[in-house]
């Protein structure tokens, strides 16, 4: 967890930038030491990304071996237990689910705009909000059902891994795919959606995790309230 709390704040670090830079109109060359940078910060983050991988495979492995050669009984019955599916089976699966969501995201993207206009709610409260709490139900159970078995180091690895995942692999991954295919793709994600980062000290308690939850209701209702403009300057709710 204190690993992945690092890269979360670096994933500020990388995030922050460009879009300080943006606003403050201290660019070297307008309109392209922005994107440069982002794109030179991107390619960073991914190199990060792949030895924080390196570094859990590397380091869990090791964990293991050292225990087995002390003698140490490292899981329970549910870590004993045999796979339901081979290898190969869970990779299919994987290539299929993986084909499917791709079709159903595409869908999703498409509905968004009339969404937001027959239910006259604010596009970014959508994208930022609702569409993450249905997309990620799954791990939220995850992480509950671990923290309510006493699991803590797995919901907290289940919790912030897909922080982690999307802020130092996805984010970075489609700004390089955008510079391959020649779309002006960077890091600059808004003052008001930047804000909304939070950074903590690393330690929790009942308190603190009430608190985070209640400054996550206040940035929904803020969402709620936001409407960026379009690169007219109109205001998509007044239109």
């Amino acid at each position: 967890a204190v690993v992945s709390s690092g890269l979360l704040l670096m994933a500020v670090l990388g995030l922050l930038p460009p879009t300080v830079l943006h606003y403050t109109h201290s660019e070297v060359h307008s309109g392209k030491s922005g994107l440069a940078l982002s794109r030179f910060s991107s390619c960073v983050m991914l190199v990060a990304y792949a030895c924080y991988i390196y570094f859990e495979l590397t380091t869990s492995r090791r964990r293991e071996e050292s225990n087995q050669g002390r003698g140490e009984n490292v899981g329970d019955a549910d870590n004993n237990e045999a796979p339901d599916i081979s290898k190969w089976e869970a990779i299919a699966w994987l290539a299929i689910l993986t084909i499917w969501i791709s079709v159903l995201s595409d869908y999703l993207v498409n509905a968004i705009d009339g969404a937001s206009q027959a239910w006259n709610i604010p596009v970014a409260f959508i994208s930022v909000i609702l569409l993450p709490i249905v997309g990620n139900a799954a791990e939220h159970a995850s992480a509950v059902m671990f923290a309510m078995k006493d699991k803590l180091d797995l919901s907290l690895g289940v919790a912030i891994g897909s922080s982690t995942q999307m802020s130092m692999f996805g984010i970075p991954f489609c700004v390089v795919i955008g510079w391959m295919m020649g779309q002006p793709m960077d890091l600059n994600f808004h003052l008001f959606e930047t804000a909304s980062l939070l950074m903590t000290d690393g330690t929790s308690n009942c308190l603190k995790g009430l608190m985070l939850f209640l400054c996550y209701l206040i940035v929904a209702a803020s969402f709620y309230v936001h409407s960026d403009q379009d690169p007219d300057g109109n205001n998509p709710a007044q239109n």
